[in-house]
């Protein structure tokens, strides 16, 4: 197949349209707010039990998502394994977009009487979400030449910002005017569970452009035999190759570490205002607006440092930001200095992620062709260090009483992959104006 079509190159881009809105209204909007709200009792208190269990609401919110990336990084090898051999790559990423876009419309029957069923539909909503992306990242070395790839990455993440923060402000406009659109203001649970079911329309009909663009069988694999058994043998394989590969190695220590931190602010942000600030839900929705626009020139804004200094030398001043940033929200105590910080983390946000992605490309061997396998470790690097990172975030939190001690936690997290992304050190494209393809590490 041709590298760096446009068509191909929009469709990749286009499922970041697709999904980001999962990210956005599920994970740090508007399902976090209505989720605390559902879960409060007429004495203020936010125990609530689930499965027999009495848990506070923010504690068994930060456990449903470990929860699921649990399950998805328990499977992820497997079934890249499986997806690679067989070359059906497509046809999991569909699977799994379809999980979590119905499981995202499902939430529209969300009350305090489905409270269970319904945090069991978010856990699905975010494996549907997360799996989808590791065979979408896997597209990222097949359908673009490596000097490409800092920019495409930046551009679907730019993409998906834009998208999700289009769907908000509709959703936002009938939250906050219900009448605009027929419904009685004293009807307040209807609009956001409207904001659920139009969550998971979206990311299902749009995805549909990705799909019919996206190629199907890129190599053209034809398999014989067991796909599950054969699908085991390709993962030894791969994993044969991983361990060849010390650069990657580092780069997944680091990498580990630094997304920890990363993905707990992202996934926990609006939780810790509205606990710790007692922000009302428009603040904590327009700070969340604010990061997202702040995002799109980040994520362009990094790609082309990284073309300047080289990926690591970026990623290196990305995650001092984030260390600066943990610092601040720590003694971030009224409205402004949220709205301040904010601004601050969208501006490394959308570039730590896209250049994370663009470097672990590079560092794939370029004569692979088991894409969606090499990203399973990293798609499971990222699962496993949320999943450790939100944990410890919810424990600290439960134990001290207060998420201000969890924030400082995070810098260690920060400082660790700090130290292990300095040992990435490497004379190829991961330097400043690449202009070769790496074939080994040495």
């Amino acid at each position: 197949m041709q590298k760096n079509n446009p068509t191909v190159s929009r469709a990749w881009c286009f499922y970041d349209w697709a999904n980001s809105v999962y990210s956005l209204v599920i994970t740090s909007t508007i399902f976090p707010i209505y989720f605390s709200a559902v879960a409060r009792n007429p004495d203020g208190t936010g125990v609530v039990d689930f499965l027999g269990f009495g848990l506070e609401s923010s504690v068994l919110f930060t456990y449903a998502i470990s929860a699921a990336f649990l399950i998805i990084a328990a499977l992820s090898p497997f079934l890249t394994a499986i997806a690679d051999y067989s070359g059906r790559k497509k046809l999991f990423m569909r699977l799994f977009c379809y999980l979590g876009a119905f499981s995202c419309a499902g939430l529209f029957f969300f009350t305090r009487e489905t409270f269970t069923s319904s945090v069991v539909l978010f856990v699905l909503a975010t494996i549907g979400y997360s799996g989808s992306i590791v065979f979408y990242n896997a597209y990222l070395p097949e359908i673009a030449t490596e000097d490409q790839y800092d920019r495409l990455s930046a551009r679907g993440f730019s993409m998906g910002y834009i998208g999700s923060v289009l769907l908000l402000i509709l959703n936002l406009a009938m939250i906050m005017k219900p009448q605009w659109f027929g419904i009685a203001a004293e009807n307040t649970s209807l609009p956001p569970r409207i904001a659920f079911l139009s969550t998971g329309i979206w990311w299902f009909v749009f995805a549909q452009y990705s799909f019919y663009h996206l190629p199907g069988n890129v190599y053209a694999r034809k398999p014989k035999g067991s796909w599950i058994l054969n699908g085991f043998k390709e993962l030894k394989h791969v994993l044969e190759q991983v361990k060849g590969l010390p650069l990657l190695k580092r780069f997944l220590l680091a990498y580990f570490f630094y997304n920890m931190g990363v993905q707990t602010v992202m996934y926990l942000a609006a939780i810790f205002g509205e606990v710790e600030l007692r922000l009302p839900s428009e603040v904590l929705i327009l700070t969340v607006l604010i990061i997202q626009l702040v995002a799109v020139a980040g994520a362009y804004a990094f790609s082309r440092l990284s073309a300047r200094v080289g990926n690591i030398r970026a990623l290196v001043m990305a995650v001092l930001i984030w260390i600066g940033i943990c610092i601040g929200a720590y003694f971030t105590y009224s409205e402004f200095q949220f709205y301040a910080l904010a601004a601050v983390v969208g501006s490394v946000m959308g570039g730590i992620q896209s250049l994370s992605r663009s470097t672990y490309s590079k560092l794939i061997l370029a004569t692979t062709v088991d894409h969606a396998s090499f990203f399973s470790f990293y798609d499971v690097t990222e699962k496993v260090s949320i999943v450790l990172g939100t944990l410890a975030y919810g424990m600290i939190a439960y134990y001290t009483g207060s998420m201000r001690y969890s924030i400082l936690a995070l810098i260690t997290f920060f400082v660790l992959g700090l130290l292990f992304l300095l040992l990435v050190r490497s004379k190829n494209a991961l330097e400043a104006q690449p202009k070769s393809i790496q074939t080994a590490h040495k």
